[in-house]
């Protein structure tokens, strides 16, 4: 495994060929960049959602240029505080051109998963995504060993054919 900081992480979203997905499988996470939003989201303030921009291009640029951005999120329901506030601002990222979807986690039994969250990128190469003890973005570690991508590829097919779209969890 080779570790990617910040910098070199942030390449692979204008590096990658045709797909990257992300599977998120904690029910929260706490990094420092989302505190406020989260805190404003909680006390029914309003969001300019200027925190959210860069990411935003990022989607965009992507998926304008024919590239394809999933991510499937495992959630336990009822859902947290956390889980709510991603319900409520994921629709900027499906405007920027990224598929998300929800899987609840009871109905992943006897599915292929994982206790990590990762990237998959073009289905050669896999980042599993590293936090600091604050919760904030450390970087990756990633591996282009063919049985670690046959897995996660295995674990994305699994849980992607089982998971809600966005439009659809949302109304349920």
């Amino acid at each position: 495994m080779r570790l990617l900081l910040k910098g070199d992480f942030d390449d692979l979203f204008r590096t990658f060929d045709e797909s990257a997905f992300h599977l998120e499988v904690a029910d929260e996470y706490h990094s420092p960049e989302e505190s406020e939003p989260i805190r404003r989201f909680l006390a029914g303030e309003p969001d300019d959602f200027a925190w959210q921009k860069p990411w935003l291009e990022v989607i965009r640029d992507a998926t304008t240029a024919g590239r394809t951005v999933r991510r499937l999120r495992v959630v336990t329901v009822p859902h947290v505080d956390y889980t709510r506030w991603l319900l409520s601002i994921s629709s900027l990222n499906v405007d920027a051109g990224e598929e998300i979807r929800w899987l609840p986690r009871h109905l992943v039994n006897g599915l292929p998963s994982t206790t990590d969250d990762f990237w998959l990128f073009d289905d050669d190469r896999v980042v599993f995504t590293l936090f600091a003890p604050d919760g904030s973005f450390a970087g990756g570690a990633e591996t282009l060993d063919p049985a670690i991508v046959a897995n996660c590829v295995r674990i994305r097919d699994g849980l992607w054919r089982s998971a809600v779209p966005h439009a659809v969890y949302v109304t349920l």
